[in-house]
């Protein structure tokens, strides 16, 4: 080890803690830093990234809910954060499912966590199950290298159990203040758009333009076709780009969500393995199958 250091947490750390008061009463956290970012994950749920920081600075949205232990429905639960695993039962709305799926709300278990001079990894496991039904094993990788401005996430898919299994998966990847704000301007290379309501259409010429937050605001989604798995959002005053990229073989679909509305002031970037609504799909695993799924958001100074 460099002389200069007297203990490695001086360069990167990992602290894991429980949460002691009001509704995040009990939720498990492992809060990584590696020296430029700091990223929280969330144990008790599904292994998501709860917030974002780069150098300091807040990267992901935060809904007036904050955090919760507590079983309360969707709306009153909702909390953002920089990543909300959706599936995989069921993403968006559909009748007789919980919106955007039960997979979030499993709690993992952690496998390994570790921080050296390669950086930071994490790895946890999330299985989904029934009785005379599925089984269905969902492992998270989380690793940053030290002093890295990016965070890869891959998740494996297996099908343990003696038949094809449906699934379906949404990486509701949410940005907020002060990374999102007016004059920001998301660039992408969508071939195809499709405004989910009338009022989306509406403000299509200004999809990838970001506002001030206006009271009220209807939210707008477009499902896009993209020539190429990257999606960022560069805030010219504030002198730093958000980028995601993914793996296009597996998450072939992409969602914008754009909420401009006060207090709850988000773009949610979400790669997927189907759109919404009437038009939803299933994927199908067959038994003994794995399939690969990988994020990776970075954030670069300009």
């Amino acid at each position: 080890m460099d002389g200069r250091i007297s203990n490695f947490a001086q360069i990167a750390s990992i602290r894991r803690y429980e949460m002691t008061e009001g509704a995040v009463r009990g939720l498990r956290v492992l809060d990584c830093d590696n020296g430029r970012l700091r990223f929280l994950l969330n144990e008790s749920k599904a292994l998501d990234v709860m917030q974002l920081y780069h150098m300091g600075q807040n990267v992901s949205f935060l809904s007036k809910n904050a955090f919760t232990a507590r079983e309360v429905p969707f709306s009153g639960r909702f909390e953002g954060g920089m990543l909300y695993t959706c599936g995989l039962d069921s993403v968006g709305a559909r009748e007789g499912f919980e919106l955007h799926g039960s997979h979030h709300n499993t709690p993992a278990r952690v496998t390994r966590a570790e921080v050296n001079e390669k950086g930071i990894l994490i790895e946890a496991e999330v299985r989904e199950t029934a009785l005379f039904g599925k089984n269905l094993f969902f492992r998270r990788r989380v690793c940053s290298a030290v002093g890295s401005e990016t965070l890869e996430i891959t998740d494996t898919l297996e099908n343990c159990g003696t038949r094809a299994e449906d699934y379906c998966l949404l990486y509701h990847v949410n940005v907020g203040y002060p990374m999102l704000d007016a004059g920001a301007e998301l660039l992408d290379d969508a071939e195809e758009i499709i405004p989910r309501t009338p009022w989306a259409a509406e403000h299509l010429a200004e999809r990838k333009k970001i506002g001030t937050p206006v009271d009220n605001e209807e939210e707008m989604c477009y499902f896009l076709r993209l020539k190429t798995p990257r999606v960022t959002l560069k805030n010219a005053a504030l002198g730093k780009q958000f980028t995601l990229e993914w793996s296009q073989e597996t998450l072939p679909h992409f969602v914008e969500w754009k909420s401009m509305a006060s207090g709850d002031y988000a773009l949610g970037l979400e790669p997927c393995t189907t759109e919404l609504d009437d038009r939803f799909s299933f994927a199908t695993i067959e038994k003994g199958e794995k399939r690969l799924f990988s994020l990776k958001l970075s954030v670069q100074t300009k």
